[in-house]
């Protein structure tokens, strides 16, 4: 008996280990400011640079956003152009959807499913599955995604790239709001 106990409590004392090294949650900014609200930044047109680095660090990609984005009362598009690097361009176009308690859903032609997100204090987590395009194939990789208001104009956003629980790589972006 004393043996299940011992074994038993080893269990708890790993699980409360393990929980302890889970990442941020947006719950934790709440009492931040600038208060975020997705629906007065990603309004008008607003300007992005960023970089694609491999799990090592080393930057693999680079590029600018320019974004077109607008709302009607809590349905937004936000209309992306991508230029990389290497002259390659692209667009997405999210359709997000403003639900209760800070919480967004969205979707684009190229996320898997829907994504879901909340803001908090000057934060925004947001996830989502992307088919992503890699030498002629495509491959679903998940999205831990945060963006951080630190203006009324500059938010910072860094997003982990991850397939099967394995870290791919990271994407950081600058917004500037024109």
């Amino acid at each position: 008996m004393k043996r299940r106990t011992l074994l038993a409590a080893s269990g708890a004392t790993a699980l409360t280990a393990l929980a302890g090294c889970a990442g941020p949650q947006v719950s934790d900014y709440a009492a931040e400011k600038p208060v975020l609200d997705l629906r007065q930044y990603f309004n008008g047109t607003l300007d992005a640079w960023g970089v694609f680095t491999d799990r090592s660090g080393k930057v693999v990609k680079r590029f600018t956003v320019v974004m077109q984005c607008s709302w009607q009362g809590d349905d937004g598009v936000l209309d992306e152009d991508f230029t990389y690097s290497d002259g390659t361009k692209q667009r997405r176009i999210w359709r997000l959807k403003k639900l209760a308690d800070g919480r967004y859903s969205g979707r684009a032609d190229d996320v898997v499913g829907e994504a879901t997100g909340q803001e908090r204090g000057y934060a925004f987590n947001w996830k989502y599955t992307l088919a992503l395009p890699v030498d002629g194939r495509v491959f679903d990789v998940q999205f831990d995604d945060w963006m951080y208001l630190m203006t009324d104009k500059v938010m910072l956003n860094k997003a982990v790239m991850s397939k099967f629980g394995f870290r791919l790589g990271e994407v950081t972006l600058s917004f500037t709001k024109r």
